[in-house]
């Protein structure tokens, strides 16, 4: 009985993650029922929904009715939207739909972040108090905490989601969907739910009236993409999380300035491994089912610029805002001034996205700065611009020094993303600024040996000719079923000898 209840209630602290034997054990017992359905799309359609109705109670508890609510709600004004027969009509139920997403989103994530800027601005003393909460006691007679506001999982990635549904269906990308079940598939689907990439309905919604298909590359791919992203997770990510980067990050004015730097660096590939590990395992399991998710990384630490930074690093949320909000704002069709200003906004914007905190608005604010000051570069030194567009690929030490450049950057805006507080962040610039110690270089070194192995080795990785990534994991997708199951093996067991006491949440999730 105690087994069952495990197997079919939520856990706070058992939250159904990737990493987790549980999932894989969900995952077998789903591919089992879909073999004998995968033909007919509707059932196909109708059981994924539920299955991944359920996915999203056992991560994150009875926050799935919110998930049921967007769906209700976009799926209606996404049909209001189509019917209307007016252009004001339009523009009232589309504005309807931001704002009922919006409004959900803001109250979830920003609420304590608005109501300690109004006490500080105004010397008030509002306090925050969970109406939903409230609700569900009075009608279910539940007890759950009033006074606390749980940001539930990936409400941040399908609210995106569902805006871009009805913003398409308002500018004439994409006719509704016209079955409410197939809509909450699209809106819910599981790889991709908890932490994206952020699925169009254009890109995704056609694919749901298609036949099944998986060929042997596909199905070599998908297996190719697991392994890959487990490997990212939990040998590269995990290990230097829970070995070095959290404790340095937990009070930088312990450590010195060197091994605060250190922090800094398996901290930029510990946020790549464990994204960019999520989003593989999502594209992988997602094909195995038939359908094929957007590519979300491409080596984004070989980015030349900021800007190419951007087109690499989580590339289904840079393109959202670009076309949901740097557009909207007007781009650059509004002269040189408002290009900067729209450019700031989105950044700005993006990184309060991210999280309710100065530190992210910051964050933001460093990336958007970048990008106006790339910007300008090229405006103001035409033909240095195109020299470094034509000939950096060639000039191998251009491009080391561009890449160079652009990386650390990168890597000083994770410190105010990372820092648990504006106090750390600082107190981490100011160890690796005034505090160095070089002196003590050669015995943290031997000291930190492992985890500076598995730092480089990320690195290594990671910068490794693209020509050179495509031809092993073509040998792995050519290769034998007999060989793909022996690589499956040895990497588990591996993953499952190192793998933490207590696994560790994607880090994406709390976004």
């Amino acid at each position: 009985m105690d087994i069952l209840k495990d197997i079919l209630l939520y856990s706070e602290a058992k939250p159904l993650l990737f990493t987790r034997f549980y999932f894989w054990g969900f995952f077998a017992f789903l591919l089992l029922i879909y073999s004998f359905i995968y033909k007919k799309n509707p059932l196909r359609n109708a059981y994924l929904f539920f299955i991944s109705l359920f996915f999203y109670y056992k991560s994150g508890g009875y926050f799935f009715s919110l998930l049921i609510f967007s769906t209700i709600a976009d799926f209606t004004l996404g049909q209001l939207i189509y019917s209307a027969n007016t252009s004001l009509k339009k523009k009232l139920f589309v504005a309807t739909s931001i704002i009922i997403n919006l409004s959900l989103l803001g109250y979830f994530k920003y609420t304590y972040f608005f109501t300690d800027i109004i006490n500080s601005t105004f010397n008030t003393n509002f306090e925050v108090i969970n109406f939903l909460a409230s609700w569900t006691n009075n009608l279910t007679g539940s007890s759950f905490n009033l006074s606390r506001i749980i940001l539930p999982v990936g409400i941040s990635f399908y609210t995106f989601q569902t805006i871009s549904y009805t913003v398409d269906v308002y500018r004439g990308k994409l006719k509704p969907v016209k079955n409410i079940i197939d809509f909450g598939f699209y809106v819910s689907f599981f790889p991709q739910l908890i932490a994206g990439p952020i699925v169009r309905a254009a890109e995704f919604v056609p694919q749901l009236y298609q036949k099944f298909k998986l060929s042997k590359q596909e199905f070599g791919h998908a297996i190719f993409l697991i392994l890959n992203g487990l490997i990212k997770k939990m040998l590269i990510s995990d290990y230097i999380s829970i070995n070095f980067v959290d404790r340095i990050f937990e009070s930088p004015l312990s450590f010195t300035g060197f091994e605060n730097l250190m922090a800094v660096y398996g901290y930029s590939i510990q946020i790549y491994c464990d994204f960019s590990g999520y989003t593989d395992i999502a594209i992988g399991v997602a094909l195995l089912l038939g359908f094929k998710l957007p590519v979300n990384f491409n080596s984004p630490y070989k980015a030349i610029n900021i800007t190419d930074f951007w087109r690499r690093w989580h590339i289904s949320l840079s393109s959202w805002l670009r076309d949901y909000l740097y557009i909207p704002l007007g781009g650059n069709r509004k002269g040189k001034i408002r290009v900067y200003i729209n450019i700031m906004i989105t950044m700005i914007l993006g990184g309060l996205w991210h999280g309710a905190s100065l530190r992210f608005v910051i964050w933001g604010a460093l990336h958007g700065l970048g990008l106006v000051i790339h910007k300008l570069w090229g405006k103001m030194n035409l033909s240095l611009s195109k020299y470094y567009t034509s000939r950096s690929s060639k000039n191998i030490f251009y491009r080391f020094i561009s890449i160079f450049t652009t990386f650390h950057l990168v890597a000083f805006a994770w410190i105010f993303f990372r820092a648990e507080s504006m106090e750390n962040a600082l107190g981490m610039i100011s160890q690796i600024t005034g505090n160095f110690q070089f002196e003590l270089i050669p015995i943290m070194v031997s000291s930190y040996y492992k985890i500076f192995f598995v730092i480089i080795l990320g690195f290594v990785i990671h910068w490794l000719p693209s020509n050179f990534k495509e031809n092993y994991r073509g040998l792995f997708i050519k290769s034998h079923i007999i060989i793909k199951i022996l690589f499956a093996v040895i990497i588990i067991f591996i993953l499952y000898q190192v793998k933490s006491s207590e696994l560790q949440p994607f880090i994406y999730f709390q976004f």
